[in-house]
C-alpha cells in the first residue's frame, strides 16, 4: 500500500480541517450537541457513511483508505465526535449491504444511518453464549408468519431499541448450524418482554428479552431461510471490527495523554512520573501497531482472522488505557458517580468497568484465541471430552 501523501490528499486534509474549524461550535467535550443533526452534516460532507451508496442514505464515495485515515486523524486531533456507531450502523448496515435484499436495504439502511432507528442484537441465550449455534429460541411456521418462543440474554440497548436483528431456530430437524434463520422485527411486537440487567457500572447496559408467541412475517428473513449462521457470521465480523476500532482507541489514548499532562501530584505533572510515563509509552506503541495493522486489514478483503486479532487486542487495550488513567489519578481514580473532585464525569471509571464486559462480548478473549490458533495458525483443535 502506497502511503505517500499526494497533493490531492494534502488538499483533502485541509478540507477536513476547514470543516471541523467551521463547525467546532456544534460539539463539546467530544460529543455533538445535536447527534442527529451532526450525523446528517457528516454524511452530507462524506465524513460518515462515506462509501455507502447514496440510494441507501450514504455519501456514495469510492473507497479510499488514505482519505478515511485522514478523516480519522483530523477528527481525533480536533477532539470532534465521529459519525454515529452502534449495532445498527456498524453491524447491521454492512450485513444488509452484503446479503440483504434490495427491499431490505432501501427500507432499513437510510433510517438507521440517520439515527432514526436504534437496533439491538438477539444472539446470546442462557444456554448458548460461546456456543452460539446451540441457540434454542424457536420460530414455528403459521401461515405467512413465524411464531417465536424463547429468550435472549446480554442484549445491549434492548430497552431503547425500536428494532432487533435476531437468530432463531426455524429448521429443528437440521444440524444446528443449518437450522437457524436471521430475522428483523420491531421490539413493539406483542409478546416481547425486556428485563434490564444491571452491571457493576450501576447501570443496565444489558437486558434479558423474552418471546412469548411473537408473530413475525416470514418476509423478515435476511439472506434466506436456514442461512442464519452464514448471515450471523457476517454480522459478527463487523461487530469485532467495531469493538476493536483503532480510531476509538487512538482517541482514548489522546484523552489519556491530555489527562496526564494536566493532572499533578505534589506539583509534578503525572506524565513526568517515570513509571507512569513508561506505561504510557508502552500503550502508545501498542496503539500505533494496532492503527497500522488496521490499515493493512482494510486493504485485505480476506482479513477475517485479522479482525479477530483486532477485536482481541482492541478490547484489552481499551481496558488497559482506562486502567492507567485510574492509576494516574491516584486516590481520585476510585471516585465514581457525583463529586467535586470527579474527573471527566467519571468516564475513566465507567470505561474501566464496562470494558471488562467487552472483553467477553462479541466472543470471549479465550474463544478469539482458540479461533486464531486453529484457523489462523492451523494448530490442532482442542480434543472434545467423550462422555462414558
Amino acid at each position: 500500500m502506497d502511503l505517500t501523501l499526494t497533493p490531492e490528499l494534502a488538499a483533502f486534509r485541509d478540507e477536513v480541517r476547514s470543516f471541523l474549524n467551521a463547525h467546532k461550535g456544534e460539539y463539546e467535550g467530544g460529543a455533538p450537541k445535536d447527534p442527529k443533526a451532526w450525523q446528517k452534516l457528516l454524511i452530507a460532507n462524506g465524513y460518515a457513511a462515506r462509501t455507502i451508496p447514496k440510494e441507501y442514505g450514504g455519501y456514495g464515495a469510492e473507497p479510499n483508505i488514505l482519505k478515511s485515515r485522514i478523516i480519522a486523524e483530523e477528527f481525533i486531533a480536533a477532539g470532534a465526535p465521529p459519525g454515529m456507531a452502534g449495532q445498527g450502523i456498524s453491524m447491521l448496515v454492512p450485513t444488509l449491504l452484503e446479503v440483504g435484499s434490495e427491499e431490505q436495504k432501501r427500507q432499513w439502511i437510510p433510517p438507521t444511518l440517520a439515527g432514526d432507528i436504534i437496533w439491538c442484537q438477539g444472539y446470546s441465550e442462557p444456554g448458548a453464549g460461546s456456543d452460539l449455534a446451540n441457540l434454542q429460541t424457536r420460530a414455528v411456521e403459521d401461515g405467512d408468519d413465524f411464531v417465536i418462543n424463547g429468550s435472549k440474554i446480554w442484549t445491549s440497548t434492548a430497552a431503547q431499541a425500536q428494532m432487533m436483528f435476531c437468530l432463531v431456530r426455524t429448521e429443528p430437524d437440521k444440524p444446528k448450524h443449518e437450522g437457524i434463520s436471521y430475522l428483523l422485527f420491531p421490539m413493539s411486537t406483542p409478546g416481547i418482554e425486556v428485563r434490564p440487567l444491571k452491571t457493576m457500572t450501576g447501570q443496565a447496559e444489558f437486558n434479558e428479552v423474552f418471546f412469548t408467541d411473537v408473530r413475525v412475517p416470514k418476509a423478515s428473513v435476511v439472506g434466506g431461510r436456514g442461512r442464519g449462521w452464514f448471515v450471523a457470521n457476517a454480522t459478527l465480523k463487523h461487530e469485532r471490527g467495531m469493538l476493536g476500532d483503532p480510531n476509538a482507541t487512538e482517541a482514548r489514548l489522546k484523552s489519556l495523554i491530555e489527562l496526564m499532562k494536566s493532572e499533578t501530584v505534589d506539583g509534578q505533572r503525572i506524565i513526568d512520573n517515570p513509571i507512569l510515563r513508561d506505561r504510557l509509552m508502552q500503550l502508545q506503541a501498542r496503539v500505533l501497531s494496532m492503527k497500522f495493522n488496521g490499515l493493512r486489514t482494510m486493504t485485505d478483503q480476506t482479513a477475517g482472522l485479522a479482525r479477530l486479532v483486532v477485536k482481541l487486542q482492541g478490547c484489552e487495550l481499551n481496558h488497559q488505557v482506562a486502567a492507567l488513567a485510574i492509576d494516574a489519578l491516584g486516590e481520585l481514580g476510585i471516585l465514581y458517580q457525583d463529586g467535586p473532585h470527579l474527573r471527566a464525569q467519571g468516564r475513566w471509571q465507567w470505561n474501566y468497568m464496562f470494558d471488562l464486559g467487552l472483553i467477553i462480548g462479541g466472543g470471549t478473549a479465550q474463544i478469539q484465541k482458540n479461533i486464531i490458533s486453529e484457523r489462523g495458525l492451523n494448530m490442532p483443535r482442542e480434543p472434545k471430552v467423550v462422555e462414558a
